[in-house]
């Protein structure tokens, strides 16, 4: 890691063991350490953001006292139910599966924030994710489980001048550690996996915003199986609550159209060898000579699924994907992530 004698550097702060380490190893670095908790929007009075939670700010400050740094919350409530949840409920209504943190680090983490720090006079912002950056190249983190590159995948090479991933070199066991080292009072947080402002399930917070519009579920054949409540409750690949007899079955197919859900028992129904990806971001951008036809990478068509091989071959503004091998349920609206080796060329969304 840089070291960080006389530069300033704000470190997102969320109250877990990530951001700790980090601010804690930046401090130890030379940095002038300052820390950040964005607050976020949540729904109604009693609702609840796990990401800037009353209990997380209360740890976040206690780990900005350990280290001697100041602390700072500042209020980014409008602009990330602007860009983020609005986007969210926007997508699902469109029939599609969105990925909100992909959203939140492009335009609230490594956006809003990186404009207000840069305002402020800071040289660098920095996060908890694993990842890397090495000469300007956005990298894999070295923990292969908690590798988060994923969600980066549409920063551009402005925002990754101005940031910095303490942690992205090390696993998730040696930052636990490390937090126990440094007397930090995150070091055993729970993980976080779901979307930070939904309190209860996806659906009960779809049913707020989107209303129920009924349609029929039908198999591959046309038989009628039952009845869907809108097919914005509803993702390629889903397997529970779709509440007809004889299971499992599996959502194949929304046709908007006929307002019609398509459901099948055959997983083999849910597999496809090509996918278009519109929305592309390069993080390094690919050489595409006269001649090439395609361009070979490593693919990642959701955060927990495996690389596959394919080829990329543009299509006009956007690109088409082939994979070697067909691919279980592709979800429009999902992103697919481009790699070379441990390096991250860039993605799209799936459309």
């Amino acid at each position: 890691m840089k070291t960080g004698k006389s530069k300033k550097v704000v470190v997102a702060m969320s109250g877990g063991v990530d951001s700790s380490v980090s601010a804690t190893l930046l401090k130890q670095a030379g940095f002038d350490v300052v820390g950040v908790m964005m607050k976020f929007w949540k729904e109604g009075v009693d609702g609840k953001n796990r990401c800037c939670s009353v209990e997380s700010e209360k740890l976040a400050r206690l780990v900005a006292k350990e280290i001697g740094m100041p602390f700072y919350v500042i209020n980014v409530e409008k602009e990330f139910k602007k860009k983020v949840v609005d986007y969210f409920i926007k997508e699902y209504k469109a029939g599609n599966t969105p990925n909100p943190c992909v959203v939140c680090n492009k335009e609230i983490k490594f956006g809003l924030l990186i404009e207000k720090a840069l305002k402020m006079g800071v040289d660098f912002i920095a996060t908890g994710h694993y990842a890397r950056i090495e000469k300007g190249m956005l990298m894999k983190g070295r923990d292969k489980e908690k590798d988060q590159s994923y969600f980066l995948w549409q920063l551009n090479q402005k925002q990754l001048s101005k940031v910095l991933f303490p942690v992205g070199g090390y696993t998730k066991p040696e930052v636990r550690k490390l937090a126990k080292e440094f007397n930090l009072p995150t070091a055993e947080t729970p993980e976080s996996q779901e979307v930070c402002f939904i309190n209860n399930s996806t659906n009960d917070f779809l049913k707020k915003y989107l209303k129920i519009k009924p349609g029929k579920i039908i198999d591959k054949t046309g038989k009628v199986l039952g009845a869907h409540h809108g097919l914005w409750f509803y993702t390629i690949g889903q397997r529970k609550n779709l509440e007809i007899p004889q299971g499992p079955w599996f959502v194949v197919e929304k046709n908007f159209k006929k307002n019609i859900l398509v459901v099948s028992k055959n997983k083999k129904d849910l597999l496809k060898k090509e996918l278009i990806a519109k929305n592309i971001n390069w993080t390094c951008p690919p050489k595409f000579s006269a001649k090439q036809k395609f361009w070979r990478v490593e693919a990642k068509i959701r955060y927990k699924s495996r690389l596959a091989r394919a080829k990329l071959i543009k299509s006009g503004t956007a690109v088409k994907v082939v994979f070697d091998k067909p691919q279980q349920a592709i979800t429009p609206g999902q992103s697919v992530v481009f790699y070379k080796g441990k390096e991250l060329l860039g993605g799209g969304v799936i459309k």
